[in-house]
């Protein structure tokens, strides 16, 4: 599909600096632009690609200020990176999308599909199942009984989502997620053994999330797991029993966060970050890699780094005194030897 750069224009509201009727049919990134791609210019440390490349429109924003002449037609917008992401989100909209129940799936006949349903080859659906309209669900997947599952949520192969859960609408569940799988509950017994405490609870997840490949959300103990409308979840995260995130908080990978914290909505929280069990962490905090989290964060807008986690202003103060450690130290060995010089003349 052709798509000349005054339509493109039109539909992001953009000013054209260039050919209008220039067309493209595919995208690319602007170091390795080809003739009828389009691509986009957001960080300015790729800005010297403008100049080389051989992209026949590229996205730029409209305060960007050229050092010369380029052969690209550009499309001037108040955000190039926002303006490209609407661009792929209605290319991916435009594509085919499967429908039907594939005749190796398994479908319980107490369950309920909607329209324009698509499920796979080797799915297996439970017993009361509830699939709103225009759910996919693809190849290998298990759902378990009194799921539900709302409109236009995508659950990719290869996914496990237990029983009684709740998935809300316009979701993406990736390969590899397991939802509802049993919270970390076992309780110390006398002969050092430990008894299983039954997890009974289930996994909320509302709207408008996403969920990156193998990432394992527990199932609460009692009453819910839940992730707010909004969320982000990174591959390769763990959430256990009880916790909650709120709306719209962004995780990186490789992140665990231990039963009945509660995370406040808007947070970012990098990759490989490790949070304790039934710590509080207020709106809008920012997290740094590899922090160790072990109090709570009542502070809105807190960036906090490291473990354990301090407030970034204070950590970057212990940062630059570690590095001076072996001068310090070297400074203190100095006036230990001149100390023990001056008592030795006093004696």
């Amino acid at each position: 599909m052709e798509f000349t750069a005054k339509a493109i224009a039109e539909y992001l509201k953009g000013e054209i600096d260039g050919d209008a009727e220039v067309k493209v049919s595919d995208i690319s990134r602007i170091e390795e632009g080809k003739t009828g791609t389009l691509s986009f210019l957001a960080n300015p440390k790729y800005e010297k690609f403008l100049y080389t490349t051989q992209a026949s429109i590229i996205l730029v924003n409209k305060d960007l200020k050229l050092d010369k002449k380029v052969k690209s037609t550009l499309i001037r917008v108040d955000d190039a990176y926002q303006a490209f992401a609407s661009l792929l989100d209605l290319y991916a909209q435009s594509l085919p999308q499967k429908k039907g129940i594939h005749k190796m799936a398994v479908v319980s006949e107490t369950s309920k599909t909607g329209k324009d349903v698509y499920i796979g080859a080797f799915v297996y659906i439970g017993d009361k199942v509830v699939l709103g309209d225009n759910v996919r669900i693809y190849p290998g997947v298990y759902i378990g009984d009194n799921v539900i599952i709302k409109n236009n949520t995508v659950i990719n192969s290869g996914v496990n989502i237990y029983h009684d859960c709740i998935i809300g609408a316009d979701c993406v569940i990736h390969s590899g997620v397991i939802i509802g799988s049993d919270g970390f509950g076992f309780v110390p017994q006398k002969d050092n053994n430990y008894k299983k405490i039954p997890q009974l609870g289930n996994v909320i997840i509302e709207d408008n999330v996403e969920i990156g490949a193998n990432s394992a959300i527990d199932r609460a103990t009692m009453g819910s797991t839940i992730i707010r409308k909004g969320v982000k979840l990174d591959n390769l995260i763990q959430i256990a029993h009880n916790v909650e995130i709120g709306e719209n908080t962004v995780i990186a990978a490789q992140t665990g966060i231990a039963g009945s914290t509660k995370i406040g909505k808007d947070c970012m929280i990098a990759a490989q970050v490790g949070i304790v069990g039934h710590l509080k962490i207020a709106d809008n905090v920012k997290i740094g890699a590899q922090s160790g989290v072990t109090n709570n964060i009542d502070k809105p807008g807190s960036v906090v780094l490291g473990s354990p986690a301090l407030n970034i202003y204070n950590k970057r103060r212990s940062i630059a005194i570690y590095r001076n450690l072996p001068e310090l130290l070297s400074k203190i060995n100095d006036l230990e030897s001149e100390i023990k010089k001056l008592r030795e003349k006093e004696k």
